[in-house]
């Protein structure tokens, strides 16, 4: 089942409120995935020389604030910024060796993204509950992606939830079961891509990491799963320049994307694009089976 939401912005009034413009998308698809709900956001690039990690303790009581002083007696770290059992801090480093000290060091922590501009959160629980929790309301940014899952194929927890980031700066969200991920898995982890979960889109998001990695573009990656991803799926998958979008041949699964000259949306359904400001005179068409739809800074 599972709902996905896109939003890419080409105004400031939507940037200034892609955070409740997204959450009012994600309320739309809750009966579609009541078990869980991520956002990825997009926005405050780190300072050139620095990054930023999304974090996330299972431990109410965590203390952020000794997690912060660790990283910048390691690397020199800037404010943290708490929201709800997440955190994100700037550190003074590149994100591959950040996150590669927080897994040795913090085992406790869960890295959820690293990069220049991505932050990502999800939580087990209702979406409306997510939405309260995390003050979408308040976040402001580029571009978002936002995912509301049944748990089919594995646990429902935090971890399991969407989206998933493998690769710097870079997330999917799925709705759909791809049947040889075991076999990809152990592949990719030959090739040195780090799985935390044995849900089956953390894999397909493995797979773009590694294509990216080596030397494809984001749409020949994506190109790739046609040929490499066994299953039916509905990707949808952001980067720091904007956000794509595939189905599978067959399109099984639901989708209708919509652009207007403030921004450009994609859904699991039309009801979730009908609370944007403007859907009612945007341009409205379902992605076509097998072909990669994608907006970027560049093209706008």
């Amino acid at each position: 089942m599972c709902g996905i939401a896109g939003l890419f912005s080409k105004s400031l009034d939507v940037s200034g409120g892609l955070g409740s413009h997204l959450g009012a998308m994600l309320m739309q698809l809750s009966d579609r995935g009541p078990d869980s709900a991520g956002v990825a956001v997009y926005r405050e690039p780190a300072p050139i020389g620095s990054s930023k990690l999304s974090l996330f303790s299972p431990d109410p009581d965590q203390d952020w604030g000794a997690v912060r002083d660790a990283l910048a007696r390691e690397f020199g770290a800037g404010e943290h910024e708490l929201r709800a059992s997440h955190a994100v801090i700037v550190v003074e480093t590149d994100a591959e060796a950040a996150q590669a000290w927080v897994r040795e060091h913090l085992p406790e922590l869960r890295v959820m993204s690293a990069g220049q501009t991505i932050e990502i959160y999800k939580e087990a629980g209702s979406p409306r509950e997510f939405i309260e929790a995390f003050a979408l309301d308040e976040m402001r940014g580029s571009h978002a992606l936002g995912h509301t899952r049944m748990a089919t194929e594995s646990a429902v927890t935090t971890e399991h939830s969407h989206p998933f980031s493998t690769g710097l700066d870079l997330c999917l969200v799925h709705n759909g079961s791809l049947s040889n991920h075991n076999l990809l898995r152990r592949r990719l982890r030959h090739e040195g891509i780090q799985f935390e979960t044995d849900n089956d889109s953390e894999v397909a998001a493995g797979y773009l990491t590694y294509r990216l990695r080596e030397g494809a573009t984001l749409e020949q990656a994506l190109e790739g799963c046609l040929e490499d991803l066994d299953g039916f799926y509905t990707f949808a998958v952001g980067t720091a320049e904007g956000f794509a979008v595939l189905r599978d041949p067959i399109a099984c699964k639901p989708a209708v994307m919509a652009e207007t000259d403030e921004w450009v949306a994609m859904a699991s359904e039309y009801r979730a694009i009908a609370v944007l400001p403007g859907a009612e005179t945007a341009t409205m068409w379902e992605p076509e089976p097998g072909r990669v739809y994608s907006w970027e800074r560049a093209r706008v």
